[in-house]
This record gives structure tokens, sequence and C-alpha cells, in this order.
């Protein structure tokens, strides 16, 4: 009996110190598990980031330049687009968009951490962070045609990174985007990728003016990322904040949720665009009244609650955001049973078109309600100087109605070049596109274009429209020689003492 007692306790003995090892086993492998994680973090935030910008237009290519240069050594950034032509531009001398300081930045980070490629898949395998940059015009067919915002880029997009990516991604909405697209995106990536990939989808708008977005991005006023409230959301946001802190200041990083996020760039860009067609209302009244809309807008500027930004009036406002992202909202609000806020916010484009449709009007009148075979010099074809983008630019418009009156329209612009202008004055043209031809001429001195012009016309207000020989125009020109100024940068007194009859926005001359 003793020995069967001894034999028994010898036998739980030898099995409790095998759970007991069993248990160190498992202790020391968790150890391992947890130093190897440890390790691998420590690796990986020794290793550069891998920022992958699909789109390499006017918001991918700058933003990613800018990234590459104040991130350093700790970016590794690469800039993808399936137009060769583009990219091939991106690695010359010559880049496909003109931004003052641009140039310099691209040329000294190039081949180093910024690398240009027309290797999509390639670059988003590689890519930790993943930029969506691609167009989102308004569309002009189906559904919502006229005012909704087109994502089918946006959706080829996201089934090519699902379909190519092996490990896990955060991926940055840079575009401006319809809201709730980053549901869509999530939607997408979820039915169609690997179930051990998982995504973050993080929305990150630009505020960037072009003309001054290489200054803008150096220095913004805030940068906004909007992401998921759970843990993974929150980290996803965390990384990408790490990247702008190499040089925005923490408290400029503003977080939001997504829906927040994406709103906030169309009600920026609706609140601007809003400022532009208030003054420029006020600017008709000032013409028919004798009051000076520059004077109206340093007055009513001084006021703390609405200040001196926005307050130029002109021809109107144009470039890629402002129109689209206005109809965008007309849109949202229609879709959610909101008519008198859409009605509201339409009412912002019917005055920009509005304002375009009055200059062109008073330059027809003055030429004595005839512009058939007289030359109209055009000065200026980008819808804002200091860029080369004339996308929804005033001067298309007006042009266009001036075409509409037989007008032979000269046309000069230090930066947009020839084939742009005409390909927009087509767009425009679609009964007889052939006028264009006949019609239209490009020149590369400004001299040229005013030489014998029965009016002159500026459309935008590049600095060295104020330092040209105004008398030396006047001698070339028929009489009674008028000039049109659209932005009001002219000195208008000089202009009257040479000869000319002056007409500006805003002002009864």
């Amino acid at each position: 009996a003793q020995h069967r007692n001894w034999v028994g306790t010898s036998s739980v003995f030898r099995r409790h110190t095998a759970v007991l090892h069993l248990e160190e086993n498992i202790r020391l492998s968790l150890i391992l598990t947890r130093l190897k994680r440890i390790n691998d973090r420590s690796f990986k935030s020794t290793m550069p980031t891998t920022i992958c910008c699909i789109g390499a237009g006017y918001v991918g290519g700058p933003t990613c330049s800018v990234m590459a240069k104040m991130g350093g050594e700790n970016v590794k950034v690469t800039v993808v687009d399936i137009n060769a032509a583009r990219i091939a531009a991106w690695n010359s001398d010559e880049l496909p968009i003109y931004e003052p300081g641009l140039d310099e930045i691209v040329k000294e980070c190039r081949g180093k951490n910024l690398f240009f490629s027309t290797d999509v898949a390639s670059a988003i395998v590689e890519a930790d962070l993943v930029f969506v940059s691609v167009n989102t015009p308004t569309k002009t067919y189906g559904l919502g045609k006229g005012s909704a915002a087109d994502v089918k880029y946006i959706e080829l997009c996201a089934r090519q990174i699902a379909e190519v990516s092996k490990s896990d991604k955060i991926i940055i909405e840079k575009s401006t985007v319809p809201s709730g697209t980053a549901a869509t995106l999530k939607a997408i990536l979820s039915a169609n990728s690997s179930p051990d990939v998982n995504f973050q989808i993080l929305s990150n708008p630009e505020f960037l003016a072009e003309g001054t977005a290489i200054k803008d991005l150096l220095n913004p006023d805030r940068v906004l990322i909007g992401g998921d409230t759970t843990p993974e959301g929150q980290a996803a946001i965390a990384a990408l904040s790490r990247v702008y802190e190499y040089w925005v200041p923490k408290e400029k990083i503003v977080t939001t949720n997504t829906w927040s996020s994406e709103l906030s760039k169309l009600a920026a860009n609706a609140f601007l665009a809003q400022r532009v067609s208030s003054i420029n209302a006020m600017s008709a009244i000032c013409e028919a009244t004798g009051a000076d809309v520059s004077e109206l807008a340093k007055a009513i500027g001084k006021d703390s609650r609405i200040g001196p930004k926005f307050l130029n009036a002109s021809v109107g406002f144009g470039g890629s955001c402002f129109q689209k992202d206005i109809l965008n909202m007309v849109y949202l609000a229609s879709s959610l049973n909101l008519p008198e806020v859409a009605e509201y916010w339409r009412q912002v484009i019917t005055m920009n078109d509005f304002q375009e449709r009055r200059f062109s009007t008073r330059i027809i009148k003055k030429l004595f309600n005839t512009c058939a075979g007289k030359k109209i010099a055009i000065m200026g074809f980008a819808f804002k100087k200091d860029t080369g983008d004339t996308r929804e630019s005033p001067a298309i418009y007006i042009c266009q109605q001036l075409l509409d009156e037989g007008a032979s329209l000269v046309i000069y612009d230090p930066k947009v070049k020839t084939e742009q202008v005409v390909m927009d004055l087509k767009s425009v043209s679609r009964e007889d596109p052939a006028r264009v031809d006949r019609l239209v001429t490009c020149v590369s001195d400004p001299y040229e274009a005013m030489h014998e012009a029965h009016a002159v016309a500026v459309l935008t207000e590049w600095d060295e429209f104020k330092t040209y020989d105004y008398k030396r125009v006047y001698e070339s020109m028929p009489k009674p020689a008028f000039i049109f100024d659209g932005r009001r940068i002219l000195d208008h007194d000089m202009l009257a003492t040479i000869g000319f009859s002056v007409e500006s926005i805003g002002k009864k001359l």
C-alpha cells in the first residue's frame, strides 16, 4: 500500500512538474514575442515612412514635393500617375505646372527621397501611407449631372489598392470628395482585399491657393485630418500627424471624424467663393451709383468680424475648386431634401456667371454694340496670377461671349500655353469649334497683343501688366482707345491722362 501511495504521489509530482514547465515555456514564448514586436517597432521607427501619392496634378505634385523636402531622410515619397507624359515632365527641367518655389524644391529632392513614376502598383505595394489625389470633376452625365462630383477615379484607385496590397495600409483622401466618400472607399477595399490585409481611411483635405501653394504648404493655417473614432482609426491619425509634425506645429494639426473633415473642405471653399460673389454684387451697385468698390472693401474690411481678405472685386472667381465644390454642396443639400440650402449656395455661382457676363456685355456696348472684325487684346487667360491653371477661368467665358459677337481675339498670358487656350475655347465653341482657329491668336509678346487693338481687356492680375509702357500702346490703337480693367490693378488716372477711355470693375469713371 505504501509502495502504491509512493508511486501515485510520484506520478502527481511528475504531472505537476510538467505543467510548471509548460507554463514557463508559454511565459517565455510570450516574453520573446513581445521583445520581437518591440524590436520590430524600433527597427521600423528608424526606417523612413514610405509614402505613395496617386495623382501627379496640382495637389499631389506640390504637396508631396514639400513633404519630401521637410520630411528629409524620414520619408520616401513616390508620386505616381498613369499619364506618362505628365510623369516625364515631372522628371524634366520643365515641370507640368507652375507654382512659385516649386521648381527649386523638386530639383533639390528629386532622385533622393522624391520620385515620380508610372509604376502605380509597385508604389502602392511598398507604401505605408497612400494618398489618393486624383481628379473629381463635376458629373456631365446621369444622376447628379451638372452638380454631383464624379468619383469614378477614386473608385478605380480603391480597386487597384485592394488588388495589389499585401500589407496593412493607411489610405488618405487628398482629393476634394463628396461627404461620405471614406465609407465608400472602406466598402470597396473591404470587399476586394485579402482577409489578412487591413485598411484605415483618413480624410486629409488640401487648403491650397494656387499661386501661393508652396507658401501655404510650408506654413499652413491648419492641417486637417479626419478618421474613425476607433483605436485603429486614432492610431492612423497619429501616424499621418507624425509626418506633418516634421515641420507643422502640433497645435496646427486639427483632428476630427471623417464626415466633419470631408464637409469642412466643401464649406471652406463655399464660404470663400461666397465672399467673392458678395463683393462682386456690391461692385455692380457701385458702378450704378458712383461709389468705389475698393473704398467700400476697405471700409468693411476694417471690421474685425469681417476682415479684409477675399474682398477684391473682379471679373469673377475661377479655378478647379470653387465652382465644383459649391455644386457638390448644392447636390448634397438637394439629396438631403434641403432645397432652400441648395438654392442659397447655387446663387453664389449665379452671381459669378452674372459678373462674367456683365463684363463682356460692357465691352460690347462700349465698342458701339458691334465687335465683328475688331481686334481685342486679352491680357491674361489663367484664372489668377502666378499659375498656369485655366480651369473655370473667367477668361474662357468672357472670350466665348466676345467670339459669339465675331471679335478677333489676340491673347497673351505669360504662363498659359497656346494649346491650353485653344482647347479651352473649343470646349465652349462646340457648335463651331473651327471659329477658334479663325478668330483667336496667341502671342508671346504683350505689345504685339495690344498693337492696333480696338480694346484691351485685363482678365488676370499679373503684376507685369502694371509695368507696361501704355503710352506706346495707346499710340498704336484706333481711337477711341478702350481699356477694360477686370482686375482693378492699373493706374486709371494715368491711363486717362494718356487718353484711354478706361472702364473698371466697381467704379464709374
